[in-house]
């Protein structure tokens, strides 16, 4: 294998894919990469078992072949190399992949390209089409409500699913048990989807690839055990938590209730600057809600206690309600429209948390104790 190619191409290559490569791993192979060169490109190809993410990329290709080299090694490598440069890889044999560009000279490990492992490709059908922005922000809207305990493995992910009643939308919904972030877009209610729970680092490794492509367009198929997303020449084929997401519908309350804006530039200054306190930084507040305006407290044993107060539009009882500040920053984060929409109770029921801009998004924060 011989090839010529340049650098800012395999560097966006494989700033995609070595996110997938385990750092820490009991097979030696899954520390590297793939490299295939045929007819004019190169694909290079990562897994950790459970995820495979390909690429194909253009290159002059002298002669074809396949190795496998050390992913973080070569990433680095080429990270640390001119912008612009061009880059020759000629494998010298089983065990050595030559790299040269401009005076740097490396000789690379390898292992034989036959001990890579390849899942399986045999998910074939129609697939769901979506821009990526509108995949952006099913993920971005409700990944941080992922469960850490791994006690509740089906809580670790978010749960992609089409409703009976409504197969044009597509939903999103994750949940640790204190708060809930729901989602949904709009997609072609011909296309089947079947429900899937997407795992943590799926998740992220997606948003990599997406984030600076906002209007590519992006294929998806899922069935029982695995999904595939298609973008432009990257193909992404992961393992889906196994496992039943609860009834998520039974914790968003149907009640009518009376409505809480706040300036969500103000509402964000205020928790942030009060959480300073907390000893862990992401401590109980209060929230004391009354006619016209809102106050936080905290009062920490370590650090102290403080009371910030900014303007709201709200006319009726007063409620004092206490919550975790971290999970408050995290929704607030979200808001698109200038004022965040608070909906509460009373200081025992969850609250639930609009976007006037983005009605589509529900949040769901229960409340804590605070003495």
């Amino acid at each position: 294998m011989e090839i010529k190619i340049d650098r800012d191409i395999i560097l966006k290559c494989l700033n995609h894919i070595q996110g997938v490569v385990e750092k820490k791993n009991t097979l030696p192979i899954l520390a590297n990469v793939l490299i295939e060169a045929f007819d004019n490109k190169i694909q290079i190809s990562a897994t950790d078992l459970d995820i495979i993410i390909t690429e194909k990329i253009d290159a002059d290709v002298i002669k074809e072949g396949s190795t496998t080299t050390t992913a973080q090694v070569l990433y680095d490598l080429i990270r640390k190399l001119p912008a612009g440069s061009g880059i020759h890889l000629n494998l010298q044999n089983d065990k050595r992949l030559k790299l040269i560009s401009g005076k740097s000279d490396f000789n690379l490990t390898c292992l034989p390209a036959s001990e890579f492992p390849i899942l399986e490709d045999s998910i074939e059908s129609d697939y769901l089409e979506v821009k990526s922005k509108y995949l952006l922000k099913l993920l971005n809207k409700t990944k941080f409500s992922i469960s850490n305990d791994e006690t509740r493995h089906y809580l670790n992910g978010i749960y992609l699913h089409k409703p009976e009643e409504d197969n044009s939308k597509l939903i999103a919904v994750a949940t640790d048990g204190h708060r809930l972030s729901k989602t949904q877009i709009t997609v072609d209610e011909n296309k089947k989807f079947h429900p899937v729970i997407l795992p943590k680092k799926t998740i992220f490794e997606i948003i990599n690839i997406i984030s600076d492509e906002p209007d590519t367009p992006i294929k998806i198929l899922s069935v029982r055990s695995k999904i595939k997303f298609i973008i432009k020449d990257i193909v992404l084929i992961s393992k889906v938590i196994d496992g039943k997401f609860p009834d998520y519908e039974k914790v968003i309350p149907s009640d009518t209730r009376k409505e809480v804006l706040a300036n969500v530039a103000d509402f964000i200054s205020a928790v942030d600057r009060i959480k300073s306190l907390s000893a862990d930084r992401k401590g109980v507040i209060k929230i004391n809600i009354e006619n016209h305006k809102i106050r936080f407290f905290i009062n920490d044993t370590s650090s102290g206690e403080g009371i910030e107060e900014i303007s709201a539009v709200y006319e009726g009882d007063n409620l004092e309600i206490g919550f975790n500040s971290g999970y408050l920053m995290d929704i607030a984060n979200c808001i698109q429209d200038e004022n965040i929409t608070l909906k509460p109770k009373d200081a025992t029921s969850p609250i639930i948390i609009k976007d006037q801009k983005d009605p589509d998004s529900t949040y769901v924060v229960m409340p804590m104790r605070v003495v």
